[in-house]
């Protein structure tokens, strides 16, 4: 018998298996060929075996190889055996690194079954090795552009393509592109959702959910995975709610239905660093999903995190006009402090910029501010009621026209903008004859018009669908009624209430403020639809005297026929 001279490593690798809480056979049928070819050659003693299971051959990150080349390293072994150079790696320039330079420098030999390679009797010379590692190295690249091309076709489509469901979904059973409402996630993402608008900051929320009990998305997941057979995920005790956390949830839109992908990518097959794609890269679908959060609850939720707030850690929360109230003087946000007098306590709204800075505000209670506005809401809800009288009773097709005429002249302008844009990209070729501009001018100026281009063209595509629905008498934009409706029995002013209402209040003095409430362009516009006039002329003469004699009859005997006065905004 030969004597025994080299302490092998036999190293097996698969890129994909479904099954990874079993061996796939194809890692049985390398480790069996592996182990034939020792027992034939009595020089090589198995001493070690690596398994990279489900992992790709382009990097060398891989667990179980580094874990050989530790190996390689202590001195343990000083043979490799493959079953082909593809199974060690699929990097050309890196498997040649290794083959060449490595390897040879810690005395270990390599032996790559298939490919006929042995560097102990010099096997596959340097040209065979690059050819195959080259081949192999296109093998990835082919695989990769098929792989992408197919996932962006799945998104485009709307199919969910991610590697796991977002937190409040799970796939179909059966269609793995497909989600559905989960409902116990779906339930905290609610919840969550639910204690932002009621004020309470991203922490309070983390902790509130943390001392419920509530599993964190890890937890579910490996809660859920363990009920399926699968312990792979790891359940660690600070695998809990964070701040983090639940403002990635709160700003996440697939939660309104509309499935958005392709947020991130890889720069190539070889390179995994993770790009963010901007905004206008984004692959979005709407309606894929039914939603767990309405669109206008969502848009609600987005701007009070737009708001500069901040919240004490006694409180927790976020106070009543915390971000919505500006200085009528020097246009700086208001904030809010405490005086405490002989032990009643006050509480005042003031802004941070000084006399010295020439800023003479003075200071505003909260409680007389709160009635304050809460009387001009209750108004304005009133009128806006009357308003949806009016439009239900006689004048709701004067407002389909006014709205169908309003989206008929925005198609016509983005019109007008495409063929303008066509004609400076048909004058492109021949400035590039003239030498007027460069080759590279010309192609990043015609990649511009193209793009713009198709902005407007996609945007006339969405204005002829709400066009199609306007004229059915399905619009959206009269739905901001409702939204106000349904604070007809409003009592109590409360930081929910502030914010689903209003924009911003500006106090210009101690007894004069400005409410902006939200949907003003919508009230505006109906309002001129139904006393035919443009809105801007209408909004003009609310300023001054009521116009008696351009109000409906029907305005004139309702309860607050003064629709047109609320235009001015001011309450003093």
């Amino acid at each position: 018998m030969s004597k025994i001279t080299y302490r092998a490593a036999a190293y097996i690798r698969l890129s994909f298996t479904d099954d990874k809480s079993n061996e796939s056979d194809s890692v049985q049928n390398q480790r069996n060929m592996l182990a034939n070819f020792i027992e034939a050659n009595a020089d090589i003693e198995l001493v070690s075996e690596f398994v990279d299971d489900g992992v790709s051959g382009i990097a060398f990150d891989r667990p179980a190889f580094k874990e050989m080349m530790a190996a390689v390293q202590d001195g343990e072994i000083d043979c490799i055996i493959v079953k082909d150079l593809s199974r060690f790696g699929r990097e050309y320039i890196e498997t040649g690194r290794y083959l060449r330079r490595i390897l040879p420098s810690y005395g270990v030999r390599f032996i790559a079954i298939n490919d006929n390679i042995d560097t102990l009797e010099d096997r596959g010379d340097d040209l065979v090795v690059g050819v195959k590692a080259i081949m192999n190295d296109a093998y990835c690249r082919d695989i990769s552009v098929k792989t992408r091309s197919s996932l962006k076709a799945k998104r485009e489509n709307g199919e969910y393509v991610g590697a796991v469901p977002i937190y409040g979904y799970m796939r179909v059973e059966g269609n793995k592109n497909q989600l559905v409402i989960d409902e116990y996630p779906a339930s905290v993402v609610r919840d969550i959702y639910r204690m932002k608008r009621d004020g309470m900051s991203a922490s309070k929320i983390a902790d509130t959910l943390n001392s419920l009990g509530v599993l964190s998305p890890l937890r579910y997941k490996a809660a859920q995975a363990r009920r399926n057979g699968d312990n792979t995920y790891k359940n660690t005790s600070d695998n809990t709610w964070t701040p983090k956390t639940v403002l990635r949830i709160l700003a996440e839109e697939n939660y309104t239905g509309t499935l958005v992908q392709a947020r991130q990518s890889t720069f190539n097959y070889k390179i995994k660093d993770i790009v963010h794609k901007p905004r206008t890269e984004w692959v979005r679908t709407e309606n894929a999903h039914e939603a767990i959060i309405q669109p206008a609850e969502f848009d609600l939720v987005q701007r009070i995190m737009r708001l500069d707030t901040r919240s004490s850690p006694a409180y927790g929360g976020v106070h009543l006009f915390s971000g919505v109230l500006i200085c009528g003087c020097c246009g700086s946000r208001m904030v809010r402090k405490t005086n405490r007098y002989k032990g009643t306590e006050y509480l005042y709204y003031y802004c941070r910029t000084t006399k010295k800075d020439g800023c003479n505000l003075p200071m505003m209670r909260e409680d007389e501010l709160a009635n304050c506005v809460l009387t001009s809401i209750k108004s304005h809800v009133a009128n806006i009621a009357s308003l949806d009288e009016v439009i239900s009773k006689s004048s709701s097709q004067r407002v389909i026209n006014a709205l169908v005429n309003q989206i008929r002249t925005q198609i016509a302008d983005n019109d007008e903008q495409r063929d303008t844009l066509n004609g400076y990209k048909a004058t492109l070729y021949g400035n590039l004859v003239k030498g007027i501009i460069t080759k590279d001018e010309h192609a990043a100026l015609k990649t511009k018009f193209e793009n713009d281009i198709q902005t407007l063209i996609s945007a006339n595509e969405t204005l002829n669908a709400e066009l199609a629905e306007t004229l059915e008498g399905k619009s959206e934009r009269l739905k901001w009624i409702e939204h106000f409706k349904h604070f007809e029995t409003l009592t109590e002013l409360d930081r929910r209430t502030v914010l689903n209402l209003v924009e911003s209040i500006t106090i210009k003095g101690k007894n004069s403020i400005k409410i902006s409430f939200r949907y003003r362009s919508e009230f505006e516009n109906a309002l001129a639809a139904l006393l035919g006039v443009p809105a801007r002329a209408q909004r003009s003469g609310a300023r001054g005297e009521r116009r008696n004699d351009e109000v409906s009859e029907d305005l004139r005997q309702g309860a607050n026929p003064s629709l047109s006065e609320v235009h001015s905004d001011e309450v003093a």
